[in-house]
């Protein structure tokens, strides 16, 4: 951390990190961004990024700041863009507007991006310091920095188990192994993402909506419509029945399917159906991750059954685990958390580090992410 910083800076890069927090759920596929523009301790003006073809938090702010942004200092949670998308390039707003400073938490890395909105700045004369609070600012936006830097989405993939590692009974029944508040803490995961994945064995089995259900008064803010993740089914040879809830067309469907699968009728008029080449007798789980990426994809939540999640894991494509785990016993007959290939040695064990752990009502949520 660069001593150039002062205890005001962190307070307020701080504050835009809190802003930029507000877009959790709506700004996909564009980054979640916040900016605060203060002189010294008093704040002139502050924005957060709210959905993708508005405006930027930098004109949010610039716009409350007015005639005060002159001179002020700009502390913004990422490079603020120096190119024409939907919208006019922040930085050039920021130069327009007669800033002196501009503190930026991360860099971006996006190609038309990348350097250039500081490049802009600094020969504008304004002094431009980088790298205050970067980490906080790249976990805000970690699926962005996923597609953008990796060419796929953030993989997280949800499980829910017993105390002895199980899923579901051997018949398959496995409603509810946790409690209310767990599934309730479920659906704040499913609304940051992007998309949310599946299986054609679980729509088969369980017949899923995969759509967000937020309790009143949760969720996105009710002034900010909000955006609902796509739902992703993987069906290689088109197996999902007609009536099933994830062919109803109530939010943005994709079926994922080999070309040998056939499906020109009324089940899938509703969905895009894409053609997804074959490895191995699957899907091929690395191109899915690209072409997802491709279509803005930044977060992927993934609920599956353990076939699929253990491919994931085998593939060396999930990056997180979201485990739910209920004070019950289901017994060694019940079903495996996954199907993973047999390991010849112990070298061979994937190592995950907890990130957190957290009481949601009688159950426990852990956060893993995969070490190294």
């Amino acid at each position: 951390m660069s001593a150039s910083f002062s205890t005001i800076d962190h307070i307020h890069m701080t504050q835009a990190l809190r802003l930029a927090e507000r877009g959790l759920y709506t700004t996909q596929p564009n980054p979640r961004v916040g900016c605060i523009m203060a002189h010294g301790e008093r704040v002139v003006g502050q924005g957060w990024h709210v959905r993708a073809g508005e405006p930027h938090a930098e004109v949010f702010a610039l716009r409350e700041a007015g005639e005060n942004a002159k001179g002020a200092t700009a502390y913004v949670t990422l490079e603020p863009c120096a190119h024409h998308g939907r919208t006019p390039p922040c930085a050039d707003a920021l130069v327009a507007a007669g800033v002196s400073r501009v503190v930026i938490a991360a860099e971006d890395s996006f190609p038309q991006v990348a350097g250039r909105g500081i490049e802009k700045l600094r020969a504008a004369g304004i002094d431009v310091e980088t790298g205050l609070m970067r980490d906080a600012a790249r976990e805000l936006n970690i699926g962005f920095f996923s597609r953008i830097e990796r060419k796929r989405p953030w993989v997280r993939v949800k499980l829910a188990m017993s105390l002895d590692g199980r899923t579901a009974l051997a018949n398959g029944e496995s409603k509810w192994i946790t409690g209310e508040a767990a599934r309730a803490d479920v659906q704040r995961w499913r609304a940051r993402s992007s998309a949310i994945l599946t299986g054609s064995g679980t729509v088969l089995a369980d017949n899923p909506r995969l759509t967000v259900r937020f309790a009143d008064g949760e969720g996105a803010d009710a002034s900010t419509p909000f955006q609902p993740p796509v739902r992703v089914i993987l069906d290689r040879q088109l197996r999902t029945p007609s009536g099933s809830h994830v062919l109803d067309g109530s939010v943005p469907t994709w079926v994922l399917h080999a070309d040998s699968a056939k499906h020109a009728d009324r089940r899938f008029q509703n969905v895009d159906c894409v053609v997804v080449p074959e490895k191995d007798g699957r899907l091929d789980l690395s191109v899915i991750l690209h072409q997802l990426a491709e279509r803005g994809c930044n977060e992927l939540h993934v609920e599956a059954g353990p076939t699929l999640c253990g491919a994931l894991f085998d593939a060396h494509l999930a990056d997180e685990l979201l485990l739910y785990v209920a004070p019950v016993l289901l017994g060694d007959h019940a079903r495996p958390l996954m199907h993973q290939r047999p390991l010849k040695s112990m070298q061979e064990r994937a190592s995950l580090r907890c990130l957190d752990e957290v009481r949601v009502g009688d159950d426990w949520r852990y956060r893993f992410r995969m070490a190294g």
